[in-house]
């Protein structure tokens, strides 16, 4: 019994033992046909599926590029801000004692902050742009359910100083105007993301680093403007527009020897920090209408007009030519702004014309010229055309077409004083910086490049080269008679003790573009070149629609040109001019009377010929 016993234990120890080794087989057979599987048909699939959970994309916080002015003061500038959310589910304390914990950090009432405390969503936003200190605050208070996520803030320290040449970012970050928007491809950077490979607890792997992720890009933006001369363009401009209760005003400086632009001012303006706070009713300041904006010049286009008879040897500088004070070109009268009181004026040098601002005078050095020959030099000069500065936006100015202007002989000689063809103001800078330049017409622009640490430039833009337009002769008798024009004629308001300029006063009526005729309003401008031996800047000042009868050029707009060249004298310490040339009279000729505050005539006109009243 024992035996059989012991037998059907061995037998069933067997069975068993061949059922675990037939199980073994199975599970040895089920795991090669499982690697084979993987091994084989899923093994492209399974390597892109640890792809993914090895591997992610490394995008590094890449701020825009900062922007400074020339001397590396920094007027725009990417700084960390954060948005405030709340999670209501991961509370552990009441909503109410949130909201008064956060209610000091946040400088807001807990009773409105409360509402959004309370929300019965999963995440609510509380506020957003926080600064660094205020989310450092809100991190100490260790709050549960708070949660601050970093973003980019674009900061402008000096707010409203150069908004107009600045412009803003929107809330995507993008460029909406000013340089942020057409040097965006130079300000946001655009360094690719990384791949880089993590652990199983999503640290990651050093050595799988590519090389230069790390790498940190630490150049900016340098603009051609100068925020010390910037600042007292704009004090001064302002002043005078509340004295005058102007509409509004531009002031532009540019280098004559490559174009810089050391200041371009417009009011009214706004703070880019709070660009979405202007109303809709005021968007217009949004625009840089120096730039986008056309006008009729008036007599600051005179200097211009003397270099092309001159240029085109149609006149000579000791030319003399009669002011009757008042004639009639093809059935239209014109007239100087003196007529009713003054009446003709007899005989006058082309310094003389400038110097009083004859508007007869003018048309008589004009008629000297065929009006197509005439009209090839205004092309020439860049009517028609744009100035090419790298700011958005830019209006090309207005010509009539050759043919109108050639066959209407009012055409030519409104034109003579600065009518009838419109232009920007940075255009209108632009053509006296042929005079300034010795004759070279040179690309009006703000940014000077980027630059490293060291102060190295690493990118230059590419601008137009100059174009010899005038002869240098030329441009020197032009600047001797502007030179006249502050010292003896409506200019004078400009003069600087110890120091001799150029000058050219504008008081100019303002077109109507309904009608075709003239506006009661108009326009006062100054253009200043300094200095007046070996030229290095042209300032112009251009104010729209002051008011009162004491509004002129000379009274308006000279002032301003004048106090900038002054802080431009003391930040680049020039020095005096030259004795012998403050005690001489080579660049001046004998004056003729003439008015310091000049009015406008009031000849009717309609199109196409306006009338002139323009000095």
């Amino acid at each position: 019994m024992a035996l059989q016993t012991s037998l059907r234990s061995q037998r069933h120890l067997r069975q068993r033992t061949l059922l675990v080794g037939l199980i073994l087989l199975l599970a040895a057979i089920g795991l090669i046909v499982r690697l084979v599987y993987l091994q084989v048909w899923t093994s492209a699939e399974l390597l892109e599926k640890a792809k993914w959970q090895q591997m992610f994309q490394l995008r590094p916080f890449i701020p825009r590029r900062t922007i400074t002015d020339r001397n590396d003061e920094v007027m725009a500038i990417d700084k960390p801000a954060y948005t405030l959310f709340a999670h209501p589910k991961l509370y552990k304390l009441k909503p109410e004692e949130i909201a008064e914990k956060l209610a000091p950090v946040l400088n807001k009432p807990a009773a409105k902050l409360l509402p959004l405390l309370s929300q019965p969503s999963s995440t609510t936003k509380i506020d957003s742009w926080l600064t660094e200190d205020v989310a450092d605050n809100i991190f100490n208070l260790r709050i549960d359910g708070l949660d601050l996520a970093p973003q980019r803030h674009r900061l402008y320290p000096h707010k409203d100083l150069a908004a107009e040449v600045l412009g803003y970012v929107n809330i995507d970050h993008h460029g909406q105007a000013g340089v942020e928007f057409s040097q965006e491809k130079l300000l946001e950077r655009t360094d690719q993301a990384s791949d880089v490979v993590q652990d199983g607890r999503g640290r990651l792997i050093p050595s799988s680093l590519p090389a230069g992720v790390l790498r940190v890009d630490r150049t900016r933006l340098q603009l051609t403007i100068d925020a010390r001369t910037q600042r007292v363009a704009r004090q001064e401009l302002r002043s005078q527009m509340k004295k005058f209760n102007a509409k509004r005003g531009a002031v532009l400086v540019m280098d004559a020897k490559n174009g810089e632009l050391r200041t371009l001012v417009t009011e009214p303006t706004y703070d880019p920090n709070q660009f979405d706070r202007v109303p809709k009713e005021k968007y217009e300041v949004f625009k840089n209408w120096a730039v986008s904006d056309l006008y009729e010049p008036g007599s600051t286009f005179k200097p211009i007009n003397v270099a092309i008879a001159l240029e085109a040897g149609a006149i000579q500088s000791d030319t003399v030519f009669n002011d009757e004070g008042a004639l009639t070109v093809g059935g239209w009268p014109v007239a100087n702004f003196d007529f009713e009181s003054r009446g003709a004026v007899g005989p006058l040098s082309i310094s003389q014309i400038l110097q009083r601002s004859s508007n007869v005078g003018m048309v008589h050095i004009i008629q000297q010229m065929k009006p197509s020959v005439y009209y090839g030099w205004l092309e020439r000069v860049g009517l028609g055309d744009i100035s090419g500065i790298d700011l958005p936006a830019e209006t090309p100015s207005t010509l009539k077409p050759q043919e109108q202007f050639t066959t209407y002989v009012i055409e030519p000689a409104t034109a003579a004083f600065g009518q009838g063809f419109s232009l920007t103001p940075v255009q209108l800078l632009q053509m006296h910086g042929i005079l300034a330049s010795g004759g070279k017409l040179l690309t009006p622009h703000v940014v000077k490049g980027v630059v490293n640490e060291e102060g190295e430039e690493a990118y230059q833009p590419k601008l137009n080269p100059p174009r010899q337009i005038f002869s240098p002769a030329t441009t020197t008798k032009v600047l001797e008679m502007m030179v006249a024009v502050v010292e003896e004629g409506t200019g004078k308001p400009a003069r600087i003790p110890g120091y001799r300029l150029g000058g050219k006063t504008g008081t100019a009526q303002k077109a109507n573009p309904n009608n075709g005729g003239y506006t009661s309003g108009k326009i006062t401008s100054f253009v200043g070149i300094f200095p007046a031996v070996e030229p290095r800047y042209v300032a112009l000042a251009v104010i729209d629609e002051p008011v009162g009868a004491d509004a002129f050029g000379s009274t308006v707009a000279a002032p301003i040109v004048k106090a900038v060249i002054e802080d431009i004298i003391v930040a680049d310490k020039i020095p005096p001019s030259h004795l012998q040339e403050l005690n001489s009279d080579a660049l001046l000729t004998k004056p003729s009377p003439s008015a310091d505050n000049p009015a406008a005539t009031t000849s009717t006109s309609t199109n196409p010929a306006p009338d002139a009243n323009s000095h």
